[in-house]
């Protein structure tokens, strides 16, 4: 509870005239004033103690939907007071305090309610709109509620101290899907196109190992044999694909240590990073959430599992970049291997990178670069060695950019 002076402008005039009709009645013997000064000092303690006498305790719970906010997407926040009182309270006003990473209008008329018998607990709903601006995790409150007793003479705030955490996660762009493209990166679309024609009689069994999933059981094959046999093709056909977010700090502004969404470049990065992968996951791939380094970001999340990417976003609300330079050693990861689409986010891009990770084009069926700072020729370079590129612009549209990039074999710098 914040302590203030009680009285407006209104009650501390009446005050300072009960004080003067106290001061004049004794130099004046003017009998009057001095009952008039007691009426107004006896109107301002009503005033004063229908606001203080009575409420005993209010209990502030909030809840948001969705439970993780976005950035660039609206939030709905519900708030419950739990009011406690035996004598009616005046109406007021309510504002809940929001921090910077959310904006909106936290403001109201809060209503007047009667007397509650035995004190017994009510409960008052406000209701508003936020939207996120900045990525992380922030303290939302504390509620102050003001309230005026009926002559507008005397007041009082009360602050509860109850603050909320609310996660904002990066925004997330609808990227174009890359079914036109399913031949060349091994989509889900190149899977069924495969497989039409076939019937069942034309699959390849072989016998069920350990960790085979049992949807893939072929029945015919396990009664005919009377073994349990599974299909070969769906086992080989699994597509899956790889984002790379490069947290290097020389890549990024030194802000980019410190807290989210104090870096507009490394926040274009994440957001960039987080719409392939829903993108990726939405046209059935099983993508690998990686940093340069190898570190795993987040789990392997499996074809079209919404959930998991929702829960991925939960977790890039509080990333950050690092001190490390990593990038260099990105062929190495993918050496030996052959797979789907492969996504690199990265900030400046130097000509030196491009021949660097050049290699890695060679290991992906859509290799793709988006750079937040490309510099001189380095994505002519990238081009040369099989890379699609597009700059990713903190202002610009990334779907624009993607779109683009995955649309043609040629690069194309968007700014």
């Amino acid at each position: 509870m914040r302590r203030v002076w009680p009285l407006t402008v209104r009650g501390t005039g009446a005050l300072v005239l009960a004080i003067a009709c106290f001061v004049v009645a004794n130099e004046a013997g003017i009998v009057e004033l001095m009952y008039f000064g007691f009426l107004l000092l006896a109107v301002i303690a009503a005033s004063v103690g229908c606001l203080y006498v009575g409420r005993r305790r209010d209990v502030v719970t909030r809840s948001l939907v969705p439970d993780v906010a976005s950035v660039g997407r609206e939030t709905h926040v519900s708030v419950r007071v739990g009011v406690r009182t035996v004598i009616p309270t005046p109406p007021g006003t309510w504002r809940d305090t929001l921090p910077k990473g959310l904006r909106g209008k936290a403001t109201g008329a809060f209503p007047a309610l009667g007397s509650g018998l035995r004190g017994s607990e009510r409960s008052v709903d406000l209701v508003y709109t936020v939207t996120g601006v900045r990525r992380g995790v922030h303290p939302l409150g504390p509620l102050t509620v003001r309230s005026t007793d009926p002559f507008g003479i005397a007041r009082r705030t009360l602050v509860f101290g109850e603050r909320t955490p609310v996660t904002v996660a990066p925004a997330v762009v609808d990227l174009s899907p890359l079914v036109d493209y399913a031949g060349a990166t091994g989509g889900t679309l190149h899977t069924t196109t495969n497989q039409l024609g076939q019937g069942a009689d034309n699959l390849v069994a072989r016998p069920y190992a350990p960790g085979d999933s049992m949807r893939r059981i072929h029945w015919r094959a396990t009664a005919h044999r009377d073994t349990l046999m599974v299909r070969q093709e769906e086992q080989e056909s699994t597509p899956e694909a790889t984002v790379v977010l490069d947290r290097g700090a020389l890549r990024w502004s030194i802000d980019a240590l410190h807290a989210p969404g104090a870096d507009p470049g490394f926040e274009a990065g994440v957001s960039a990073c987080v719409s392939a992968v829903a993108r990726l996951v939405h046209d059935g791939y099983a993508v690998e959430v990686l940093d340069s380094d190898g570190t795993v970001l987040v789990e392997r999340i499996e074809g079209g599992d919404m959930t998991e990417v929702e829960a991925m976003l939960a977790h890039f609300a509080t990333v950050t970049a690092r001190r490390d330079d990593h990038l260099p050693g990105l062929p190495r990861l993918f050496a030996g291997v052959s797979t789907g689409p492969i996504v690199l986010v990265v900030g400046r891009f130097d000509p030196p990178d491009a021949d660097i990770v050049g290699p890695v084009a060679h290991h992906s069926t859509l290799p793709l670069i988006l750079a937040v700072g490309p510099v001189g020729d380095a994505f002519e370079r990238a081009a040369d060695h099989g890379w699609h590129v597009a700059v990713i612009d903190p202002d610009g549209d990334l779907a624009i950019s993607w779109a683009n990039a995955v649309g043609r074999g040629t690069h194309h710098v968007l700014n």
